[in-house]
């Protein structure tokens, strides 16, 4: 130990030892900056998650318009379900990573900076952010998007359990077209005829619609009875009746199948976009935090 008041002691000495005292007080200066900041800045990152939930709202609108993001499993309405896959589903991805870039970069740039943090911990902080803002901007537009698929998984199913509700007569939903190709009539009908046609027409759409939008099968017995139907109401025999009745069926099975065909593919695109929007997120995060502090160059 050295006597700083004894004679001996010479002002180099003193000077080395101010000097080594004085290196480790940055370090100890840097740790307690660093515990003082915080490590997420909440802020930037529902700014970053508002700003790309609302451009994909935004962008969701623009390809409904241009017929993007619509798909129908019946015939000349709408685009069919392969274009869908291409088209509508290239275009959700397309969004994902515009309007998840975009959060991410202004989570990035917009948090606060932080003073003596070394620089791996900024980068895994900036990734963090832009994915905490991808993860507010999904769960802020979950509603749109939920609806979207939900319209899409269930397709033919959903619309066809409008049908229920309807009233004699005034029947609608796709159903209603299978129910007139199973009571085409080809001679011309009395006022009478046709109220009973309405009727029929009624309870035909709500026996289609609770087979159709559950998946079950046809019974004999509901076979039997709607050959019956189509028999009085059309003027065929009992065995073309069942022949019509038989193929309508496999008609309406073959466009709710492509229906629910295209719900899954769309369940798979719709993945596709969320996984590349969190990668986009993250990565445009760290350009923008780079850039706040300046060590991001172009």
């Amino acid at each position: 130990m050295v006597d700083m008041s004894s004679p001996e002691f010479e002002s180099g000495t003193e000077d080395a030892i101010i000097e080594m005292v004085s290196v480790e007080l940055p370090s100890r200066n840097a740790e307690a900056e660093e515990a003082q900041d915080h490590a997420i800045s909440w802020a930037a990152i529902v700014a970053g998650g508002v700003a790309s939930a609302a451009l994909t709202l935004v962008l969701l609108a623009f390809g409904a318009g241009i017929g993007l993001s619509a798909v129908s499993p019946w015939a000349n309405s709408g685009i069919s379900s392969a274009t869908f896959n291409i088209g509508a589903g290239v275009y959700l991805c397309i969004i994902a990573v515009m309007a998840s870039a975009i959060g991410g970069y202004l989570a990035g740039r917009l948090r606060t900076k932080w003073v003596g943090v070394h620089t791996h911990e900024v980068y895994f902080r900036d990734t963090a952010h832009g994915f905490l803002a991808w993860a507010f901007a999904t769960v802020l537009s979950v509603a749109v998007l939920a609806s979207t698929a939900a319209n899409i998984v269930s397709g033919a199913a959903a619309a066809l359990t409008q049908a229920n509700g309807s009233t004699a007569g005034q029947s609608a939903g796709p159903a209603a077209g299978f129910v007139d190709l199973l009571l085409r009539a080809n001679p011309a009908m009395t006022r009478s005829d046709a109220v009973d046609v309405a009727v029929a027409r009624s309870e035909l759409d709500r026996l289609f619609a609770s087979h159709l939008s559950t998946g079950e099968e046809f019974s004999a017995a509901d076979r039997s009875y709607l050959a019956q139907v189509v028999a009085a109401h059309t003027g065929l025999i009992q065995a073309d009746a069942e022949k019509r009745v038989s193929q309508v069926i496999e008609q309406a099975k073959s466009a709710v199948d492509s229906a629910r065909k295209a719900g899954a593919r769309f369940a798979l695109w719709l993945t596709a976009s969320l996984l590349l929007g969190a990668f986009s997120a993250s990565l445009a995060a760290t350009e923008g935090g780079g850039l706040r502090d300046g060590t991001w160059k172009y």
